[in-house]
């Protein structure tokens, strides 16, 4: 109590020193290592300050630094939304805290577009800091929970909406541009925290909080863990959270590979925290320990340094039973003041924060400006897909259609997930349909068919526009509620992969042929009839706050479409391997699936087409790098973007490889009829495989095809897109 006492008059001492930028602590001093500053700090907290630090909160504040916490952000800083995030659910003085609300993460990833992910980070971190900072608001924390860097193995997840696909090298890439949006390009200071979720091989819901997910030490290094080394080493994000499940019978919150493989190889020296209820679930879901004493001890020995949980009596208890000392929580919660102070909250001086005056001095709420607005509407008609187009049925012109039918349960309603905010406004597709063609266009709008109305209304129109798709969590926002079985959501898995409103586009269809296929989703359908009979289908995510307007763009050909699947569409529920099984050698995504899709991995179709030609590298040997360069043509009449992607496949390999392999991609813009030399490059290390006995990756000497164009399968590709084929030999 008397070193208490002490530290807290010099504090009050100094006061007046810390308004003019001098220090009264070390760990204040911007000018000493961070090394210095951390061990400072923790040599001047008293154990009761240590064991608060194993929370949520960065704060200290009996020493000046203010408390920041974390905040959800997979798609826009979450406040309010379906799962209230933040509390603002009053009934006596209800209140809204509206954020910009972007299309949900598995429509972020059907972008393609790593650049225009990142600048959609950097608007959610300015938005972040704006909250926590300005003095009428101070909402949320600077620590952000994004972005979900697990992979969709299989689309009956529940919580695929999060994840930006199937593919390692894809969902790495885009977890990299998340990041680097999130956490800024200083080099000293970050704009928020990016803490990545949820780490690792967490993709079944049913039974998450005890289940095993079982596999070797190759797809733990070359597939599951993957993204998350990326964003690590990568793109420096210095946070994640640590999964419910166990990985080999070894639950993720205690397993040694969070120390042994995340800190000591990758280099995270930041924030590991458990997942909410984690602690109680070690004991009570996992049986690992017989107390949640025990429990609490091999939580922090393992180097969590912040518990989602009631943890602090079962902390002070290990404590007491000498199962836990004060150096192992030193030890955790080092990491969490090392993000703090890349956050600047240890500075003294806040002037040198780049980022400190955002909310302060600038006070023009983000969400609110024009240009935000407008990229909102970008991005989400990049995300875009365009599943089928026969006869050229979009775009549609508006010159030439006086009357348009908008029919089905998607049509006039934006749906939230369970981590979406609040938007300040949101857009319908009714309404943006509505925008776009102004009052010289009848538009009649049925939600059903309820007594014949929607088929009267297709009957009626000159084209019938039917919006279907599933709910983001069910009937309301209760907690696991997932009634439809096509449904899902966190804590609930789909059990069918058919869509039920495909009955409605049956009879949509009947009463007018002119039918355009909206499917409003977080996940792939089986709609095997629509493709067969309906002459054109959309494919677009929930959540965009403008989700109309950025639709109808792409309807009216404002927009030419160029997005992709992120997950091989399968035909059948019964093309998947079982749910538990987390080999994906035995048959699961576009690496491993031989059987014939319902749309390959990489598939998209434009207004326009591309023809590829003289595709060549910089080097005709591979050692360290180089660049695959291929000529991309639109010999079409509309100006459109391409998604050129680069797949590799090993003939000469000794160790089991995949079929193919995504190995780069880029999304360029070609205007109609001009050509455009697209370079991609190929570094020899991601030709590597993780070599068990070397304990390292390894690049096998020998040919590697690399495989170019519009898909993973080139009989789907655009016309003019089919893979193009060339022989790289690669030398160690």
């Amino acid at each position: 109590m008397k070193t208490n006492a002490f530290h807290l008059s010099l504090l009050l001492l100094l006061f007046p020193c810390l308004l003019s930028g001098q220090t009264a602590f070390p760990f204040q001093n911007i000018n000493l290592s961070d090394n210095t500053r951390l061990d400072n700090l923790l040599s001047l907290m008293t154990l009761d300050e240590k064991v608060d630090a194993l929370s949520t909160n960065l704060g200290v504040p009996r020493l000046g630094i203010r408390n920041t916490g974390h905040s959800e952000g997979l798609h826009g800083m979450a406040l309010g939304g379906p799962a209230n995030w933040g509390d603002f659910r009053n009934k006596q003085n209800p209140k809204s805290y509206p954020t910009t609300i972007f299309p949900q993460a598995y429509g972020l990833g059907e972008t393609w577009d790593p650049e225009l992910i990142q600048k959609v980070a950097d608007i959610e971190a300015t938005e972040v800091r704006f909250y926590t900072q300005n003095p009428n608001l101070q909402k949320g924390g600077l620590v952000m929970r994004a972005p979900n860097a697990d992979l969709a193995r299989d689309p009956r997840w529940g919580r695929t909406e999060e994840s930006y696909g199937e593919d390692a090298f894809l969902v790495s890439q885009m977890t990299v541009a998340f990041v680097k949006g999130l956490q800024g390009n200083n080099p000293k200071y970050w704009k928020s925290a990016s803490l990545m979720k949820h780490f690792m091989a967490n993709s079944n819901e049913d039974g998450r909080d005890s289940t095993s997910s079982n596999f070797d030490e190759r797809l733990f290094r070359e597939y599951y863990s993957f993204p998350f080394y990326k964003g690590i080493t990568e793109s420096g994000s210095r946070a994640f959270m640590a999964s419910y499940n166990s990985w080999n019978g070894i639950p993720m919150t205690i397993n040694p590979v969070l120390k042994n493989v995340t800190r000591d190889e990758w280099g995270n020296n930041g924030i590991i925290c458990t997942d909410g209820g984690a602690l109680k679930l070690l004991i009570d879901a996992h049986h690992a320990f017989p107390t949640l004493t025990e429990g609490a001890a091999a939580v922090v020995k393992a180097s969590v340094g912040q518990f989602l949980d009631t943890f602090k009596p079962a902390v002070y208890d290990a404590l007491n039973k000498g199962l836990l000392t004060e150096e192992d929580i030193d030890g955790a919660i080092r990491g969490n003041f090392y993000v703090a102070l890349r956050l600047g909250l240890l500075d003294a001086d806040q002037t040198k924060v780049p980022y400190a005056n955002i909310g302060v001095t600038d006070t023009v709420s983000p969400w609110t400006k024009p240009e935000t607005k407008a990229f909102v509407r970008e991005v989400t008609a990049k995300s875009v897909e365009l599943l089928k187009n026969s006869n050229q049925l979009l775009p549609l012109n508006k010159s030439k259609i006086k009357s348009i039918a908008v029919i089905g349960p998607r049509a006039n309603e934006v749906l939230y997930d369970w981590y979406s905010g609040t938007p300040a406004y949101a857009v319908t597709i009714l309404q943006g349909i509505k925008n776009a063609v102004g009052k010289d266009v009848e538009v009649i709008y049925a939600p059903s068919d309820e007594m014949d109305k929607a088929t009267n209304a297709a009957r009626k129109a000159d084209v019938a526009i039917v919006c279907v798709g599933n709910h983001p969590y069910g009937t309301d926002a209760k907690w696991m509620v997932s009634p439809v079985p096509s449904d899902g959501r966190e804590g609930v898995d789909r059990k069918a992969i058919s869509l039920e409103q495909e009955d409605l586009v049956k009879l949509v269809m009947q009463a007018n042929p002119k039918t355009v296929m909206v499917l409003v989703s977080n996940f792939p359908f089986a709609i095997n009839w629509s493709q067969e009979n309906v002459p054109a289908i959309l494919h677009i995510t929930n959540n965009s706050q403008e989700l109309g307007n950025g639709l109808a763009d792409v309807i009216f050909g404002d927009v030419n479409p160029a997005g992709r699947t992120t997950q091989t569409w399968v035909k059948s529920i019964t093309d998947l391997p079982p749910m538990m099984d987390y080999d994906i050698r035995h048959g699961r995504t576009y690496q491993y699936f031989k059987g014939k899709p319902l749309y390959p991995f990489g598939f998209g179709l434009s207004y326009t087409t591309f023809e590829y030609s003289d595709l060549k590298t910089s080097t005709t040997s591979l050692k360290d790098s180089m660049i695959v360069l291929v000529n991309v043509k639109n010999t079409g009449k509309r100006d459109g973007d391409e998604v050129v992607q680069l797949y590799v496949s090993y003939p000469d390999s000794k160790v089991e490889r995949p079929m193919k392999q995504l190995k780069g991609f880029k999304r360029v813009f070609i205007p109609a009829g001009e050509s455009k030399t697209v370079e991609i490059p190929l570094k020899a290390i991601d030709l590597a495989y993780w070599n068990v006995e070397k304990h390292a990756f390894t690049v096998e000497k020998g040919r590697v095809t690399l495989m170019i164009g519009g898909s993973s399968e080139s009989p789907l590709t655009p016309k003019g897109g089919k893979m193009k084929d060339l022989i790289l030999n690669v030398i160690q």
